[in-house]
Order: C-alpha cells, then sequence, then structure tokens
C-alpha cells in the first residue's frame, strides 16, 4: 500500500502539494516513485520559469519509464531541488521530504480546491487498481 500523507494536496498524475503561505512544494507521490521503480534522471524548471495549472514542467526518468511531471497550479517557479539533478534516486528513497522538486509562488490558490485530499487520493488509488 502506498504511503500517502495527510495534509497534502494530490493530483491524478501522482504529483504532490504542500502549502507553506503563498508558495506551494511539489513533488512525486511515494505510488509514483514505486511504479516508476528507480529514478535514474530528473528534469526540473529554472527559477522564473512560469506555468499555468496542468502544464508539463518536468520529466522523471527511471529504468522502467519515463513520466512527465505536471503543474498541479499555476505559478512561477521560486526554487528547483537542484540537489536531486545529482542524486535522483532521492525521490525512491523520501518522495516526501528530501525529493521535493519545485516550490512556486501560486498565483491562484483556489486551484488548490480542484485537488485531492489524503483520502480523496486513497480513493483514486484504490479505483485504479
Amino acid at each position: 500500500m502506498a504511503d500517502i500523507r495527510d495534509g497534502l494536496y494530490y493530483t491524478e498524475h501522482d504529483e504532490w502539494v504542500r502549502v507553506e503561505g503563498d508558495e506551494a512544494v511539489i513533488g512525486v507521490t511515494d505510488y509514483a516513485q514505486d511504479a516508476l521503480s528507480d529514478i535514474v534522471f530528473l528534469e526540473l524548471p529554472d527559477a522564473g520559469d512560469s506555468f499555468g495549472q496542468g502544464d508539463v514542467i518536468g520529466v522523471v526518468e527511471s529504468v522502467k519509464a519515463a513520466a512527465d511531471l505536471f503543474a498541479p497550479l499555476s505559478g512561477e517557479v521560486v526554487e528547483s531541488n537542484e540537489d536531486l539533478l545529482d542524486t535522483p534516486e532521492t525521490v525512491n528513497e523520501d518522495p516526501y521530504g528530501d525529493a521535493w522538486l519545485v516550490r512556486i509562488k501560486m498565483s491562484d490558490t483556489s486551484q488548490l480546491d480542484g485537488l485531492m485530499d489524503a483520502e480523496g487520493y486513497g480513493e483514486y488509488l484504490e479505483s485504479r487498481d
């Protein structure tokens, strides 16, 4: 069973969002990292890049597949976790901690209403199986 954390928002593309003031920290879920298997490469956006909700903002590659990263919210990248470029396996080891991918300044906090909470994401995963 995938580790699903309370207090986060989730997307149907298996990203998680943690709100910190007017910023959102984004990563991939435990379910996603497990499904992808060993992560070997990440492509992340640069600070200052802006995007809309649903835009592709990066790529996660594993020994099994490559997957696009989608923006759960509209905003501007404040910081990308560049440490992961040298140690992408951290995504497998600590998806909700050290393996956060990007931090954005949210441009429309009402978009959070369209994301799932932990219970909703768990139900969503069960419906996919």
